[in-house]
């Protein structure tokens, strides 16, 4: 089958995707049509958090399968609370939502603040504040919450009620004005660069925030579920947000999206606010409830920090020339490159067996599975290395 020629044919020409066909995998490891291996430092872009193959996730899910796929949300299931009881608890919020996708998640959080100030301040206090250089969805209004002027061509008219902020104390102060309920971010900016917060600015935004009760919202649809070596990214910071949205990793995966309140907000929704057809599916929760036994174990998060740290470390003695700054916390690395030529490296990798992303156009992305070891890093690392003092 040439499926090049297939996917010109019948797919909407949306991802510029490469002429590779995966088969199958396990562990860290994809092959393709012509079983040729590659090590795999993406995760599809982050999802697949315990690898390929997992035998406790495919358990997980294969029994689910053969038991029930779907009902409908007017009934309770076991592994939406199941999975909901061990979310909360290892998050330390209060209740959750779960719908499909990170998206889709935002757009609960977006709701859940807006309705909760309505309820305690009324009209004309729902204007949410989001960083430049963010990302946060691809529907209208996800995109409009994002701080990236690229994305927003074309798609007007847009969601209204948002307004940007540099990552600066100076910036935040001159944008926050009384129509503010919410204040948006990622503790490390994925697509915009993989840029970690600075923990002053974080610091700032809850201190005006206390002040002025305005929420503070957390995108962890990347850098959440394990990925820095922590439950979330803001547990870096040691601060406590009020809403939080999650995705990607959650059911190392399948489709799935969440999003967590705090005990705050926890009544704001009622029957009839918010739904989701597929959201709390049986199989996605019960692939979740595998990942979330996985993240809870002792030492688990650890062994992520220690691998992000190996990066760091084995980059720091490669000393390449053409890197710039090797950034990121845990397993969300980015590595700033002298030149405009990451996806040349990409491609590059690619044909050597080795699955990376980008970040921009200079700046190569790492988002391996969780589960990945010091040895498969190492291997994977020197080969890229080889490629990028070759550019």
């Amino acid at each position: 089958m040439d499926y090049v020629s297939y996917s010109k044919k019948y797919l909407m020409d949306t991802y510029g995707q490469f002429p590779v066909v995966f088969t199958h995998g396990k562990g860290c490891k994809l092959y393709d049509t012509c079983e040729k291996e590659y090590l795999d430092l993406t995760s599809g872009i982050g999802v697949s958090s315990l690898g390929y193959g997992n035998d406790d996730w495919v358990n997980a899910v294969t029994e689910q399968v053969k038991n029930l796929a779907h009902t409908s949300n007017i009934f309770l299931n076991i592994p939406s609370l199941t999975a909901a009881k061990k979310l909360t608890e290892l998050s330390c919020m209060s209740k959750v939502f779960f719908c499909n996708s990170g998206a889709e998640a935002n757009e609960g959080a977006i709701k859940l603040a807006r309705k909760y100030s309505y309820l305690k301040y009324g009209s004309g206090r729902s204007t949410i504040i989001t960083l430049n250089k963010s990302f946060h969805g691809r529907t209208i209004t996800t995109l409009k919450a994002t701080g990236q002027e690229k994305f927003h061509k074309y798609f007007d008219p847009f969601t209204e009620g948002f307004k940007y902020t540099d990552v600066t104390i100076a910036s935040l102060e001159e944008t926050i004005d009384d129509t503010v309920c919410a204040i948006m971010m990622e503790a490390i900016q994925g697509e915009g660069g993989v840029n970690p917060l600075p923990k002053e600015f974080v610091d700032k935004v809850f201190e005006i925030s206390k002040k002025k009760d305005i929420l503070v919202i957390f995108d962890e649809v990347q850098c959440g579920m394990g990925r820095t070596g922590k439950m979330f990214g803001y547990n870096n910071f040691n601060v406590e947000p009020d809403i939080v949205s999650t995705a990607k990793g959650l059911a190392g995966g399948l489709p799935i999206g969440a999003v967590l309140c705090n005990k705050k907000l926890e009544d704001t929704f009622v029957p009839g606010d918010h739904g989701s057809t597929f959201g709390g599916n049986l199989v996605s929760t019960a692939a979740a409830g595998c990942v979330l036994d996985v993240l809870g174990k002792d030492g688990f998060l650890d062994s992520v920090a220690e691998k992000g740290k190996f990066i760091k470390e084995f980059f720091k003695n490669a000393a390449t020339k053409n890197v710039v700054e090797v950034r990121g916390i845990g397993l969300m690395v980015g590595i700033q490159l002298t030149s405009n030529k990451a996806s040349e490296v990409q491609k590059k990798a690619l044909e050597n067996g080795l699955l990376v992303l980008t970040a921009g156009a200079n700046v190569i992305r790492l988002l391996p599975p969780l589960v990945i070891t010091k040895e498969e890093l190492n291997k994977g690392l020197t080969n890229l290395v080889k490629i990028i003092e070759l550019i």
